[in-house]
């Protein structure tokens, strides 16, 4: 009897000292998150501001408008909510557009169309179900109507300046026909042709007007909203430092005009591999380049400093 006593005593001391520390632990909790406002952040979602004026390619964007503001929300909802997307966005246009830029100014396209490559491919060689391929998202035809070789060993739509160099052409020719940039981004999704007929049978001659397909209606507010958070990136919660994007990796050119029987041996040779030769050179689509036109091509050759981290960011203090 006295040892069921002590045992129902003891019992009741280490129940009492465990609901004292779960209850310490719990007010300490509390008391961190209620000191560190950037741990409540991690655990609240907000309504997304948006801005008092905005413009795609300094043409101005109706915000008074009750549907053109919901309809910008949305985007900015997916693109501010779904981060994973919004930060390969930054740590990719890190390293393109810089490229990318150049190009459209040399052009005179909108330094804003950089942001429609990014809503097309995401800044990735990716092929849609239509066939559209590359950084631009050409289909076959378009790629070869504006000057791009596409064959059964190249593929220049995955060549990120000869593809934006046709982009340019493209878009141009667009804005010539629609004299309005936001009328040839919304063209550059669903065909000139096919806008062409929405603005005949509707009467009207404004994006924001147009009744469309969900996607070309959603398509220039995608380009606004990727556009609104890369010019305040902290204000819709994305924080980050240099070192946590792609950098820019310089590379010498090879100029070749004949045939290449072996392209792993070629990359081997010029000090990398053929993985590396492919990832700066997928327009190459064989492990040979038996050039029967006689094109002249320029393959890229990483530095091979380049390749490595600290040579981009060797005072950042992280630890490898």
């Amino acid at each position: 009897m006295q040892k069921k006593i002590i045992l129902t005593l003891v019992s009741f001391i280490i129940f009492f000292i465990v609901f004292l520390f779960l209850g310490a632990s719990s007010s300490v909790v509390k008391s961190t998150s209620k000191d560190n406002p950037e741990i409540n952040n991690t655990r609240e979602n907000h309504a997304i501001e948006i801005p008092q004026k905005l413009d795609l390619a300094g043409e101005s964007v109706p915000l008074e408008r009750l549907d053109v503001r919901e309809s910008l929300d949305r985007e900015l909802l997916v693109n501010t909510y779904w981060h994973s997307q919004t930060f390969l966005f930054f740590k990719r246009a890190y390293r393109y557009f810089p490229v990318i830029e150049p190009i459209l100014k040399k052009n005179g396209i909108p330094d804003d169309f950089k942001y429609l490559a990014l809503i097309e491919s995401g800044l990735v060689n990716v092929i849609s179900p239509s066939g559209a391929t590359g950084y631009w998202q050409f289909i076959e035809a378009t790629g070869n109507k504006y000057g791009l070789i596409i064959n059964d060993e190249v593929d220049e739509r995955y060549h990120l300046e000869k593809s934006t160099e046709a982009f340019c052409k493209y878009i141009k020719s667009s804005y010539n026909l629609f004299k309005s940039w936001t009328l040839s981004a919304a063209a550059y999704n669903m065909g000139d042709a096919g806008l062409e007929n929405h603005i005949k049978n509707q009467k009207v001659y404004n994006y924001y007007d147009l009744y469309l397909n969900n996607e070309t209606a959603r398509y220039v507010f995608r380009i606004l909203a990727v556009k609104i958070i890369f010019e305040a990136p902290r204000k819709y919660g994305f924080y980050f430092e240099d070192y946590n994007l792609y950098p820019p990796v310089k590379t010498e050119s090879v100029e070749v005009d004949t045939t290449i029987k072996d392209l792993p041996q070629f990359a081997l040779d010029k000090g990398i591999n053929y993985k590396i030769l492919k990832e700066y050179n997928p327009w190459l689509k064989k492990t040979s380049l038996i050039n029967k036109g006689k094109n002249t091509y320029f393959i890229k050759i990483p530095l091979a400093d380049e390749l490595l981290f600290r040579k981009h960011f060797p005072l950042n203090g992280i630890s490898q």
